[in-house]
């Protein structure tokens, strides 16, 4: 059989070959935001089965699946691990085009020696295979082989944070894991959950009774605190849209008194009121902490609310949503900037027309002092597909500064979709080898050079080091 995953795969021209292979391919990663459990690589424990490893928390698989047809029990369900593994090698084949089938046979070349194609033919003989090889296969072992030098994992304010405590005091990962403060619950204040959680998750940890809006201020930051204590710099937000509604103190107080005392779900006016003063308070002490903030909307969470009542949230059914508000973005920044709060932000949509958009604001705050202040974020869909990505390059070459960018996180779930990140250096190679066998960039390759270890590598440790 044929092998797969040639050594230049998506590199098309010479120019990439050698941008990828000799300045880009060995460089360590910074991964500032992943969905990725503190538990599983606190605990350092072999893997049972390439199942629990590739398919337990895999929403992206799992949606292909359901789009092959494929029952429930053989992707979330009863079914067994190697029948739920079959059921998605079966599926696999029809997936040409979906970043997922290429990052997918990466995985099983790079961290298991195998060279086949994965079908519902050879995955008998792949799943036997990698099963023997996965007892020398730990999360700290693929963190080493992926060179990963920090990662950031998504937390919720309210959470215990003993694991990445534990982590650091022992310093014995390969990576510097620390908390990324994800105040998303918090924002949801239209949620059925809302009151329930800001009265006894988040008012307990932070050790204050929630009743105003300042009193919601003072536990996000009190919390702020202990995620700065484990090295946390960077906060992270997913929103349906970015809204800008300006309200009064006492509005605002009447707002949150009303919702958190079980009176009603806020009007839409109410609710993008709050969320607006919100963020603005959040952004403001990114900025006097010297966090970057993260900012992701035009996506609908669980919107197959059948799914998501049986099964539980987050279970692959988010969505993409439109009518991204310039002027809303511009107001937002125009307010933070009067004040000279505007911490460093990467911002982004999950829907790729907005990228020129969101590129076209930014570049209207940038100012001295930090080379890329604002940066676009990735205008892809779920897991970071070749279109997204290629746009993404192409807006920031357009309206900003490519060579300040910071590279594309792997918003893993997985730990082995941090080879995503060697998704993202290859598009971003054949993207500028392009330029340069064009003749629209000259072939200097010192320069050329140094520009892909800034992108890749070195902007980013200057960003969130700084």
């Amino acid at each position: 059989m044929k092998k797969y995953i040639p050594n230049d795969v998506m590199l098309q021209t010479e120019a990439a070959k050698r941008l990828y292979h000799d300045y880009v391919a060995s460089l360590p990663v910074i991964d500032y935001r992943t969905h990725l459990r503190v538990e599983e690589i606190g605990g350092d424990e072999p893997y049972r089965n390439l199942t629990q490893l590739m398919l337990k928390n895999s929403p992206e698989k799992w949606r292909l699946m359901r789009a092959n047809g494929v029952e429930e029990k053989y992707i979330t369900g009863e079914a067994s691990d190697r029948e739920k593994f079959q059921k998605f090698a079966e599926t696999l084949p029809k997936a040409m085009g979906n970043p997922i089938y290429l990052n997918t046979h990466i995985e099983l070349k790079r961290f298991f020696g195998c060279e086949e194609f994965l079908s519902g033919d050879t995955a008998e003989k792949i799943w036997n295979e990698a099963n023997a090889k996965l007892k020398d296969l730990s999360p700290w072992k693929i963190l080493a082989e992926e060179k990963v030098e920090g990662l950031g994992i998504l937390a919720d304010p309210s959470g215990k944070l003993q694991r990445f405590e534990q982590l650091r005091q022992e310093k014995a990962c390969p990576a510097d894991v620390v908390p990324v403060f994800c105040p998303d619950k918090a924002l949801q204040i239209e949620g059925e959950e809302w009151e329930n959680y800001m009265k006894y998750e988040l008012g307990t940890s932070a050790g204050i009774e929630i009743s105003t809006m300042h009193d919601i201020y003072e536990a996000l930051s009190a919390r702020m605190d202990a995620f700065a204590a484990l090295g946390c710099c960077t906060a992270d937000h997913t929103l349906a849209a970015i809204s800008y509604y300006p309200a009064e103190n006492f509005e605002l107080d009447d707002i949150v008194g009303r919702t958190i005392n079980g009176k009603g779900t806020p009007s839409p006016k109410a609710r993008e009121q709050y969320q607006t003063a919100l963020l603005l308070f959040l952004a403001k002490e990114y900025a006097r902490r010297g966090w970057i903030m993260q900012l992701e909307y035009a996506v609908v969470r669980d919107s197959n609310t059948v799914r998501a009542q049986q099964l539980g949230p987050d279970k692959g059914d988010d969505c993409l949503s439109s009518g991204c508000r310039g002027d809303n973005l511009a107001r937002f920044f125009d307010r933070l900037n009067r004040e000279g709060k505007i911490p460093k932000t990467i911002i982004s949509s999950r829907n790729p027309s907005d990228g020129a958009l969101i590129a076209s604001v930014i570049g209207a705050f940038q100012g001295s002092g930090v080379a890329g202040k604002l940066q676009l974020g990735g205008s892809w869909t779920f897991q970071g597909d070749k279109a997204g990505i290629e746009a993404q390059l192409a807006n920031t070459a357009n309206l900003l500064l490519l060579g300040n960018a910071i590279h594309m996180p792997s918003n893993a779930r997985s730990l082995l979709s941090l080879n995503r990140h060697e998704y993202y250096r290859r598009i971003l190679c054949n993207f500028v080898g392009r330029m340069v066998e064009n003749g629209e960039y000259p072939e200097d390759w010192n320069a050329l050079g140094k520009l892909m270890e800034d992108i890749c590598y070195n902007n980013a440790k200057q960003y969130f080091a700084d």
